[in-house]
């Protein structure tokens, strides 16, 4: 497995290999957004299963408009704080180390114990259905177009947020600003129709997101891990292209790094495949080519294209979600040559929750 499963440094973090746990939803936290003894198993069960770093699913904010989904967890008051820490301390404890994921749903909204009203870049609507595995919503609602008060307000969240995580014993912290959530959707043009500052040229679309890398990085201080997941595509709309192309995709990156992000996680259908018309790179290959900042890479990872991948992208740490999801020891099964499960759909039916998912290996004694 050349170097992929030996012991390494990622953003001043020593894990145990190079294989990092995606974050995924799994809407299982405490209708109040307070992390639980499920979710602390779950986490804890990757942790045992190999995994140097697992990164949680995305985790709201603040009181006001950020949280997307019922039972998503949060990060905004004590009680979750030491519910999160109870996760922290069981992963810490299984050996691996830990990042939080912080998120803005802006748009992409289908539940909010705090408001009916969604708030995005402009008065537009993500493109498809909303996602019958996170909710019942059935159509998306209009979201109001935030005012300048209102990005402050946001990014002020972040900030406390990440706060918050650090006193909670996270390692780091992740940004999210892919698959068509907030800090995504201020850099996409489908989302960001506005007319001030904060829209038209990239340079203004990238404004919210480089001042809420700057603000994370000066809640945390100057030598805690600080990274932002990036794609292209949404969760609903995959094929969604920067119009700048694979210049405006470097700009995004060179911007973040110069802000203070110390990692990039690429997402997108395939690590390796190319993602910007007339060019052959892809996101990771671009952010490795620009360099100055740590990546992650993340798309299609499975024990077929892991060495191959490694390979390819030597300092990178390969971020596994479906494959993990099937399997949770996925890094021991390969260290130990073992069979590797696909995952099963009905794994998420009705909804993708842990509940869910324990009752799928049980049925399945898997």
């Amino acid at each position: 497995m050349s170097n992929l499963t030996q012991p390494t440094t990622f953003t001043g973090m020593k894990l145990d290999n190079r294989f990092a746990l995606a974050p995924m939803t799994r809407t299982s936290a405490d209708p109040d957004g307070t992390p639980n003894g499920l979710m602390a198993d779950h986490y804890e069960a990757y942790a045992r299963g190999g995994f140097g770093l697992v990164i949680t699913e995305g985790t709201y904010t603040d009181e006001l408009a950020s949280q997307g989904y019922a039972n998503q967890p949060g990060i905004i008051n004590d009680q979750q704080i030491e519910g999160w820490k109870t996760v922290v301390d069981r992963v810490h404890a299984a050996g691996s180390k830990i990042v939080i994921q912080l998120m803005h749903a802006g748009a992409q909204f289908q539940a909010n114990r705090f408001t009916d009203q969604p708030l995005a870049p402009s008065a537009v609507s993500p493109k498809g259905q909303p996602l019958g595995f996170y909710g019942d919503q059935t159509a998306w609602t209009l979201p109001m177009a935030m005012t300048e008060e209102d990005i402050r307000a946001a990014i002020e969240g972040f900030a406390k947020a990440a706060a918050n995580a650090k006193a909670a014993g996270f390692d780091g912290i992740e940004l999210h600003g892919a698959n068509g959530y907030l800090l995504n959707q201020f850099l996409s043009t489908h989302f960001n129709h506005r007319k001030d500052g904060y829209g038209g040229a990239l340079a203004n679309r990238l404004k919210v997101v480089i001042g809420t890398v700057r603000a994370v990085r000066d809640a945390v201080g100057p030598d805690y891990p600080v990274g932002i997941r990036l794609s292209q595509g949404t969760v609903t709309d995959p094929e969604y292209r920067l119009p700048e192309g694979e210049d405006g995709f470097r700009q995004i990156v060179t911007a973040v790094r110069d802000a203070g992000a110390d990692f990039i996680h690429t997402t997108d259908g395939g690590v390796d495949q190319p993602a910007f018309e007339g060019s052959e790179h892809s996101l990771a290959s671009v952010v490795q080519e620009t360099g100055g900042v740590e990546l992650v890479i993340n798309g299609g990872i499975d024990e077929t294209n892991s060495q191959s991948l490694a390979q390819q992208f030597p300092q990178a740490l390969l971020a596994v979600g479906k494959k993990a999801l099937a399997n949770p020891d996925f890094v021991q099964r390969l260290k130990d040559g073992k069979a590797i499960a696909d995952l099963d759909f009905a794994m998420l039916q009705p909804k993708a929750t842990i509940t869910n998912e324990l009752a799928w290996r049980k049925a399945n004694a898997a």
